[in-house]
């Protein structure tokens, strides 16, 4: 949903309050949050996905069909025909029925200087989908069509993977990131049409069923710091938690084992928060000595191939979204005001961020890029989180400064150790959350930008 299109922070936090507790008092908490939102800055994301009967109707249907019920879809009908596709990492090509769905234009709320692609989708044995992107820049002139992600919840056919070496001269793909390549001039993405193609075996009648596909579109400022926001209400989840570093060695070929599984493992936290679990047929290929095996599950299942690691924001979002009833998505968010309106919902988040050792007090370590689980807030407004870069499961959770937190998670500059001027994530966030979201949920949602 645009931020153009979403109702005031007053009305949403009234029907929260209303929703979570009744009418009386709904007002005065409206009154408060008016005040906290009127004092935060606007929100540089537009966020926009097609997840209705309606929007995949409404789409350009090439040998696709729209799917009915109670979570609306789109599938192969007719194929157009074969095309042939050589994996690039097992160099094994292979004929494959395809059919394409190509989204109506959506004008950006807030003309972007990065985007990032989304879907959730099932994808059975014997088939696998591609997304692509086609902008229309600020000046008028269209880019080449850019592929997202190619990918599958398994690895029987291809090799899920993201596509390097995708540049027109004033964009680039980075993994799972188009991004405008000299932002200053002040040229943009002002449009966008987003395009599946869909894949399966010869002569079957399967097909991979995609629910839902979207973009972030974004314009964060170049920051080094960011405005704090005012703590609100304490709450903590009940997430399970899980540490990466328990696997280090574990399974080298994804990315070298667990010490580089922090958002497989913050993943693995809220998808099982959220009542999702594998069953042990499915973990049958994990060494039966290793403790917590789902986690090595989802360091292969969000595995990608061009990348070398298990850190592509779609594809996890992906993942999560193969455990029935959930979806989830890749946004941005503007402050920690947004996490506490989920925390409020009782809807995790994953944060990204990047810091020096000091930077975030207890910490204990720098990193150039990190994915923890905000589980929470205390009393006095500070960040409780899953952290999985911890010793074990038992040192999981921690409670960071909410200044600091904020601060290294929303800034878009900041300086490394060698004091050379590097990018920060500006808010990159995953939510994962029922495909059928209760009320409360739904405002919460809203609140943040994502239509459900």
């Amino acid at each position: 949903m645009s931020r153009a299109d979403q109702p005031s922070r007053r009305t949403v936090l009234a029907a929260a309050v209303a929703v979570a507790a009744g009418t009386p008092g709904a007002a005065e908490a409206a009154d408060e949050e008016e005040r906290r939102a009127a004092a935060a800055p606007t929100r540089p994301v537009d966020h926009r996905s097609w997840i209705t009967y309606a929007d995949w109707s409404a789409g350009t249907a090439a040998g696709t069909r729209a799917v009915a019920g109670t979570r609306p879809g789109l599938a192969v009908g007719t194929p157009l025909g074969t095309v042939d596709h050589t994996d690039p990492h097992t160099g094994a090509t292979a004929a494959w029925e395809y059919a394409t769905w190509t989204s109506p234009v959506h004008r950006l709320a807030v003309p972007a200087t990065e985007a990032i692609v989304s879907w959730n989708a099932s994808t059975p044995a014997g088939t696998w989908l591609q997304a692509e992107l086609r902008g229309t820049y600020s000046d008028g002139t269209d880019t080449p069509w850019y592929v997202m992600g190619r990918w599958a919840s398994g690895d029987q056919d291809i090799r899920r993977t993201s596509v390097d070496g995708q540049t027109d001269g004033r964009s680039t793909v980075w993994t799972d990131t188009l991004a405008i390549d000299d932002a200053p001039t002040g040229l943009r993405l002002a449009s966008y049409r987003l395009r599946l193609t869909l894949h399966r075996r010869p002569g079957t009648t399967l097909t991979p069923t995609v629910w839902r596909l979207g973009a972030m579109g974004s314009d964060v400022p170049d920051r080094f710091t960011v405005p704090a926001s005012v703590p609100g209400v304490a709450r903590e989840l009940a997430v399970p938690r899980y540490s990466q570093e328990i696997h280090k060695g574990q399974y080298p070929e994804y990315d070298n084992g667990g010490e580089a599984w922090c958002s497989p493992t913050s993943s693995q936290m809220i998808i099982e928060y959220w009542g999702g679990r594998l069953t042990a047929a499915q973990l049958t290929w994990v060494d039966p000595s290793y403790a917590d095996p789902q986690v090595c599950h989802a360091a292969r299942h969000t595995y990608d191939y061009q990348y070398g690691g298990c850190g592509n924001w779609p594809f996890n979002a992906a993942y999560a979204a193969t455990f029935p009833d959930l979806q989830g998505v890749v946004t941005r968010l503007c402050s920690l005001t947004d996490l506490e309106i989920l925390i409020g919902a009782g809807i995790p988040a994953m944060t990204s961020q990047s810091f020096l050792k000091e930077e975030l007090t207890g910490a204990g370590y720098g990193t150039a890029g990190h994915l923890m689980t905000v589980i929470g807030f205390t009393a006095d407004g500070d960040v409780i989180a899953n952290d999985p870069y911890s010793a074990d499961d038992a040192g999981v959770r921690r409670v960071y400064r909410r200044p600091e937190f904020e601060n290294v998670w929303l800034r878009s500059k900041r300086y490394n150790a060698s004091g050379k001027v590097v990018s920060g994530t500006g808010g990159v966030c995953y939510l994962y959350f029922p495909a059928r979201p209760n009320a409360l949920q739904r405002v919460a949602l809203t609140a943040v930008g994502v239509a459900v």
